[in-house]
């Protein structure tokens, strides 16, 4: 699991009335009806952010984010991954997430992804557009780089960059030469999933490629440290969301 059920991001509170968040539900070009979560700042957005969450898919942690990078300026539009195969609603602590993650595809978070863009440019269709995801997320954020979106960067919080989670669909590794957007990638030192060889890997390929990336690793820091539980490892939170932001407003 990536996150503790009662996770939440290690970030101030939102006060002050300053954003307008809503529940809405996307379609896909292939009819996929999927749930997803929309909050923007009062005043005009520097950029718009497509949420990729963990393997449970749209739940609190990413309402929560997303008020979040609202909150910092920037309008945030969080994606369930499921519609496909459990239908609309919000995702809890009961929900069977191993049985839906394992129906799910590339072409699938593509196909949403794809829709999620458009929702956000529909609206302001100049304003320059990221991906920012987390575990399962963070790897399909890095692979929406070489998607043709046009994206302005994509960020992932420990991501697999080397696992290909359905054969013949390739990993984010496989998929640097088509990269298009620089990449961010917030990395766990103590990750027993993903050791410090397929990071270099990663870095290594981005490099080859000319991909413009940032990659940092938290020594000590394990999967899913960035949650405000995770009190011991609070100021590695605090630079990695301040790496995000920066990140943002640097390539928009």
């Amino acid at each position: 699991m990536c996150f503790d059920l009662n996770a939440s991001p290690p970030l101030p509170p939102v006060s002050g009335g300053a954003l307008t968040s809503r529940h809405l539900v996307l379609e896909a070009a292939d009819g996929n009806r999927f749930a997803a979560y929309e909050a923007h700042p009062e005043g005009e957005a520097v950029a718009s952010i497509v949420v990729l969450p963990d393997v449970r898919g749209l739940f609190s942690f990413y309402h929560e984010l997303a008020d979040r990078l609202a909150s910092a300026g920037h309008h945030a539009l969080a994606i369930d991954y499921f519609g496909r195969t459990a239908g609309l609603g919000q995702r809890d602590a009961d929900f069977a997430y191993k049985d839906h993650v394992a129906l799910t595809t590339a072409d699938g978070v593509l196909a949403d992804t794809t829709a999620a863009v458009a929702h956000l440019r529909s609206t302001a269709p100049d304003r320059p557009v990221f991906t920012l995801g987390f575990c399962f997320g963070g790897s399909n954020s890095w692979n929406q780089a070489a998607a043709g979106h046009g994206l302005a960067g994509a960020t992932g919080f420990y991501g697999d960059p080397v696992r290909e989670r359905n054969p013949g669909e390739g990993s984010p590794l496989d998929r640097v030469a088509d990269m298009t957007a620089p990449v961010l990638a917030l990395m766990a030192g103590d990750d027993a999933g993903i050791p410090p060889e397929a990071v270099d890997r990663f870095e290594a390929a981005l490099a080859a490629a000319g991909v413009e990336h940032e990659i940092v690793t938290y020594p000590g820091a394990p999967h899913s440290f960035f949650d405000r539980q995770q009190e011991q490892f609070a100021s590695e939170s605090a630079d990695a969301w301040q790496r995000v932001l920066e990140f943002i407003t640097a390539h928009s």
